[in-house]
């Protein structure tokens, strides 16, 4: 009897995509479990092709999005300007998504001092950042949850 074959690795350069999203979203010290369950289902769906691969899939990106790494470990890794984009775009949403009480503002200091560090890693231009940021603020604006928004960013960029 065969085997089922081992779940798809995904490439390095889209794992470390993931890490960068996980750490912004780590910035607050604060990682809900939910977020993180309908983060696993959402990027496993997009690369296991059957239910135990999925299941797979989970528990290995689980390990890699509990790991807390330093930004400045993972940005010099990134390859292309469109992933370079991609993490500054959903970098932004991310820490815009929420706050933790209603009395805490949109970003807090720790989250904002966490976006300054992506920008200037990233090292853009003012002009592109300010592009970016309008680019997310209006799709923000369209009532996409947070957690689909980035599922669709970055299913279209791992289609490229």
């Amino acid at each position: 009897m065969m085997s089922a074959p081992p779940p798809p690795s995904i490439s390095p350069s889209q794992m470390n995509v993931l890490r960068i999203i996980a750490s912004m979203a780590w910035s607050d010290g604060n990682l809900a479990d939910e977020e993180v369950d309908l983060m696993l289902d959402r990027f496993s769906g997009m690369f296991a092709a059957d239910a135990p691969q999925k299941a797979a899939l989970q528990e290995e990106l689980r390990e890699y999005l509990m790991q807390n790494i330093p930004l400045k470990e993972l940005v010099p890794r990134l390859q292309t300007n469109a992933e370079r984009e991609l993490v500054l775009r959903l970098g932004y949403e991310v820490i815009h998504s929420s706050a933790r009480t209603p009395d805490e503002a949109l970003v807090n200091v720790e989250e904002a001092e966490a976006y300054r560090e992506l920008v200037e890693l990233l090292g853009f231009a003012p002009e592109t950042v300010s592009r970016i940021q309008a680019e997310a603020l209006s799709s923000a604006e369209s009532g996409e949850p947070l957690v689909e928004s980035l599922s669709r960013q970055l299913e279209e960029f791992m289609q490229q």
